[in-house]
């Protein structure tokens, strides 16, 4: 399928720019992510319900978007970007052609907000296929394919990028990027060789310089180290930002942007922020499963197992029967199946909750790890409860495993200095 570009470009001066759009969308600050195959319909109207303001579509590929139509319609159909239940909404495509980028663009037009460019996936298959942050090495390809959205689309072109080791070329790609026509920059303040193992911790350092040398009218959003409520007001006033985004904190904990509490407010005191706060496995995986039922997308749908997998985390490492049952869903598993299994962790965590102990233990708890560098901290959170997930570093489990990143990289120089011996 193709779609024929406009007889006249469209005027940029025409639609809503920069900090004039971000007001029009209602100037969100608590942000879903585009994540591959996981931000999909049902997890944003999750996300929605418990306080996110603004979400994103997963990455879509602009070329198959366009040439396949068994593709568009599983990951995009007539009920992603309705009014009533998913807006606003920003539809993201990773591409290395313009005009396939633009066609992709025009198929979404008027059932989102704006379309966004990747420019930060670091994965493999980012760098065979030549898109994502694999681009970031060529900017006159990546001017091209902003500025023709921004020329031809009725809606703004936003993007999302990654740093570079260098504050000066950070700064210098974020104008140019801005330059090319994108109207809301996403920065994810970690390098393009930072992931997996080496994933690390985000630089927020960066973010706010570059808050700090673009024009105030520049909205910028910040994506890195959300891993707790707290930590969105703390990276919104470490960095000035306008608003924050959250991929795997989402994820672990859909509560995530329940409510606004400040970075001082560490630890939830009472049951009932606990409850909001970190919501047992059983209510989030039934609330989950209800709005499941009501979108019978199949992005939504192929989506399901890696969702329990990641609410049920901490969970199903007590109780592996129910984690053998996550994982024998397949493309032939149904609803049902999906609800009996919420159905059996509801009954495991009745039975847990019979006991005195366990509603004793049922509090959430700072830890001893004293903060680093980073600001953040640990806590302990009984494992019936959602929890973020915590990255090795260098081989180390930060905070989970009561490990600093100061004594991850510790560690890491004396084992260098051992293989140099």
């Amino acid at each position: 399928m193709t779609v024929s570009k406009p007889a006249a470009a469209l005027s940029p001066a025409a639609k809503l720019s920069g900090r004039a759009f971000y007001e029009s969308i209602g100037c969100p600050k608590k942000i879903v992510a585009p994540m591959v195959d996981q931000s999909e319909l049902a997890w944003r109207k999750l996300s929605r319900r418990l306080g996110a303001e603004l979400c994103y579509t997963p990455m879509l590929h602009a070329r198959l978007f366009v040439t396949q139509e068994k593709y568009r319609n599983a990951m995009f159909d007539a009920l992603d970007g309705h009014s009533s239940n998913d807006r606003p909404l920003i539809v993201q495509f990773c591409a290395n052609e313009p005009d396939m980028l633009l066609q992709a663009a025009k198929l979404v037009e008027t059932q989102c907000d704006a379309v966004d460019l990747n420019l930060g996936c670091p994965q493999n298959i980012a760098r065979r296929g030549h898109y994502g942050s694999y681009l970031q090495d060529d900017w006159d390809l990546i001017y091209k394919l902003i500025n023709n959205l921004h020329v031809n689309l009725s809606i703004p072109v936003t993007a999302k990028i990654r740093i570079f080791p260098s504050l000066e070329k950070t700064l210098a790609y974020a104008r140019h990027v801005l330059s090319a026509g994108a109207q809301i920059l996403t920065v994810h303040g970690r390098t393009r060789e930072m992931k997996g193992q080496q994933t690390g911790l985000a630089d927020w350092k960066v973010i706010r310089y570059l808050r700090e040398q673009l024009p105030p009218e520049t909205v910028i959003f910040a994506n890195g180290n959300i891993l707790y409520h707290e930590d969105i007001n703390r990276c919104l006033e470490f960095t000035g930002v306008d608003a924050v985004m959250s991929a795997e904190g989402n994820l672990y904990n859909p509560a995530i942007f329940v409510k606004s509490i400040t970075y001082k407010e560490t630890v939830p005191t009472d049951y009932e922020s606990v409850d909001e706060l970190f919501p047992r496995v059983d209510h989030i995986l039934r609330d989950y499963v209800e709005i499941l039922k009501d979108t019978p997308g199949e992005a939504s749908q192929i989506a399901a197992k890696s969702h329990l997998f990641r609410l049920l985390r901490p969970f199903l490492s007590q109780h592996t029967d129910i984690r053998s049952q996550v994982a024998a869903i397949n493309k032939d598993s149904t609803i049902d199946d999906i609800s009996m299994i919420a159905r059996n962790v509801e009954t495991v965590v009745k039975k847990l909750f019979e006991d005195d102990e366990v509603r004793a233990k049922d509090t959430v708890r700072r830890s001893d790890q004293s903060l680093d560098q980073s600001g953040a901290e640990y806590k302990d959170i009984p494992y019936w409860r959602v929890q973020p997930y915590f990255r090795p570093v260098n081989g180390q489990i930060l905070f989970g495993g009561k490990r600093s990143l100061d004594e991850c990289k510790e560690e890491n120089e004396k084992q260098k200095e051992q293989k140099k011996e």
